[in-house]
């Protein structure tokens, strides 16, 4: 005897019912349909290939090539290495050694384009490209933080031990391909010091420029405190990357103040680096401001981009950066 609630089901129905639940079950891998079938690879720059080649992609098909070119000559070189790795054909593109050129010449244009062509050829085989990852520069798209500590031993009344404080403050420092530089010494995290970080901060930003020069991985920079009585910070420096072509360090290998008279105090807006070039580190010519090479707050400086300052670690308290980096 049949039951009342028996219920047949179509052969059509169960075979679409049992293909549904296998689509739940079974991962779909769609790059196995490219088995056995032969990919053309992009033609890469320069190629003298007369075949015909029609782009799958959206982007490539209506935008011409000529435009795709002046988008990435407007582009920052850091950017540039990551738009390679977006697909095959911009790597390729992105090796013109045009871009590359014009990143280089506005990197080094202290040294000139004569003596950047010499280089070129005698250190870097003629490629702007590896001329710009292996040779040593200043990166002008953030600043070099330097976060420094010590403590303070603290007053207490009615107490038998006194408290400590632990003080922490930062140096800054933002480079310009003209050979300028500001400086800066604060308390202040960078989320807040990168806004007014730029040449028109006012005084009471208290932020100072100064000029520097590169030689190889050597720095050198100087800084005029004006006052009653004018002081010269020199500063001496070591770049150097945690990965080539980085140039995210600096070592801060010697800072020295010394004090000028007020001839040379005068003309300090045009180039103080001139003023200072071949002093020795007790050398001073204001007796009332003896030189001082510091030998505390040498700590390197880390390079932080634009875009990175809001989330940066350095924006933590010292005691959770300290666990962080401990960590």
């Amino acid at each position: 005897m049949t039951s009342d609630f028996g219920v047949s089901v179509p052969a059509e129905l169960e075979a679409a019912l049992r293909f549904k639940t296998v689509q739940y079950l079974v991962t779909q891998r769609p790059w196995l349909d490219l088995y056995g079938v032969n990919v053309r690879p992009v033609a890469p720059f320069g190629s003298v290939s007369r075949r015909p080649y029609v782009d799958p992609a959206l982007i490539h098909r209506s935008l011409p090539d000529e435009l795709l070119h002046e988008v990435f000559a407007r582009l920052h070189p850091y950017d540039l290495g990551r738009a390679s790795c977006v697909c095959r054909k911009w790597r390729y593109t992105i090796r013109n050694p045009v871009f590359w050129r014009t990143a280089c010449l506005k990197a080094w244009q202290l040294s000139g384009v004569v003596e950047n062509y010499r280089t070129l050829q005698s250190k870097y085989e003629g490629s702007w490209r590896k001329m710009w990852i292996l040779r040593p520069r200043v990166r002008t798209d953030g600043l070099y933080v330097s976060r420094n500590t010590y403590i303070r031993t603290g007053v207490a009344e009615w107490t038998v031990s006194n408290p400590v404080h632990l003080v922490c403050y930062y140096r800054y420092i933002r480079f310009y391909h003209s050979g300028r530089f500001l400086y800066k010494n604060s308390s202040q995290r960078v989320k807040d010091v990168v806004k007014f970080m730029n040449l028109r901060a006012s005084k009471a930003d208290s932020v100072f420029s100064g000029h520097y020069t590169l030689t190889d991985d050597k720095l050198e920079a100087a800084i005029l405190y004006p006052g009653m009585r004018p002081t010269v910070l020199r500063i001496r420096l070591r770049l150097r990357g945690t990965v080539a072509g980085a140039n995210n360090r600096m070592d801060l290998l010697s800072l020295v103040t010394s004090g000028v008279n007020d001839s040379e105090a005068s003309g300090f807006e045009e180039d103080i680096l001139g003023v200072v070039e071949g002093w020795q580190d007790d050398e001073t010519h204001n007796p009332d401001v003896p030189a001082v090479s510091h030998k505390r707050g040498l700590s390197p400086f880390v390079f932080v981009p634009f875009e990175e300052a809001e989330k940066s670690v350095l924006n933590m308290p010292v005691e959770k950066m300290d666990y962080f980096v401990a960590g």
